[in-house]
């Protein structure tokens, strides 16, 4: 979780519910949700990492589908890095809204961060304008155009390249609370997901949007892409 500092909403009686919560939860949860996985050859993918939540809090089990948990039966429902990995996102943010009275947290990716590295396990797209989660499906998009840009930027992360990651969040990450549902809207335009300003007068196609992200990580990552060749050539 990027911005654990937005979540300012859940007051000291709150019940609280955690979807996914990976090996390192919020404080505040109080029950967690977890997908049953096919096998742990699975799960490790879906999680990135082999590392087991420890806890002595209650862990709830599901299918994928519908919640085993009664309508509001929590007040606040935090759900970081999960939308992305979801196959429907209709069916499973009506869920979240039928168990949570007064609202929770969602946090995940954006375009860019996966125009970078393009996990297979993330599914969609997502981006909140204030009223309406706007989705897409990867597969929509010409992401094996970016290949090469894959490889490079998952070869610089494996080996500690994180800074813009860490340094520039909301670039690559969206993060925020909600109190009452809001609509979902299925796009087809990649202009809603992308994170910079598109200047109307420029090509507008979907490379140049991109590229022009790429063009600004590469100078900000320059310094390091220097250091290492300059310690590799020392030695």
């Amino acid at each position: 979780m990027f911005f654990a500092d937005r979540i300012t909403k859940i007051k000291s009686d709150y019940k609280v519910l955690e979807i996914g919560p990976g090996s390192h939860p919020h404080h505040r949860s109080d029950v967690f949700l977890e997908l049953n996985y096919n096998s742990e050859e699975d799960k490790i993918a879906q999680f990135g990492h082999s590392e087991e939540l420890v806890t002595n809090k209650k862990i709830i089990f599901y299918d994928g589908t519908k919640f085993p948990i009664s309508d509001n039966e929590f007040d606040y429902v935090i759900c970081s890095h999960v939308l992305e990995h979801v196959p429907d996102v209709n069916l499973f943010l009506s869920e979240i809204f039928r168990v949570s009275k007064y609202g929770g947290y969602f946090e995940y990716p954006l375009i860019t961060y996966d125009y970078l590295y393009n996990f297979n396990v993330h599914l969609n797209f997502l981006k909140f304008d204030g009223k309406s989660l706007f989705v897409m499906k990867k597969t929509a998009t010409p992401l094996d155009f970016f290949k090469p840009i894959h490889t490079f930027f998952n070869h610089t992360l494996n080996n500690g390249y994180s800074d813009i990651l860490t340094k520039l969040p909301d670039n690559f990450f969206q993060g925020f609370e909600w109190e009452e549902p809001f609509k979902v809207i299925e796009s087809n335009d990649i202009k809603d997901f992308l994170v910079y300003q598109i200047d109307k007068s420029a090509d507008n196609s979907n490379q140049h949007t991109v590229s022009y992200t790429l063009k600004l990580l590469l100078f900000l990552i320059k310094n390091k892409i220097i250091s290492a060749f300059k310690n590799k050539t020392q030695k």
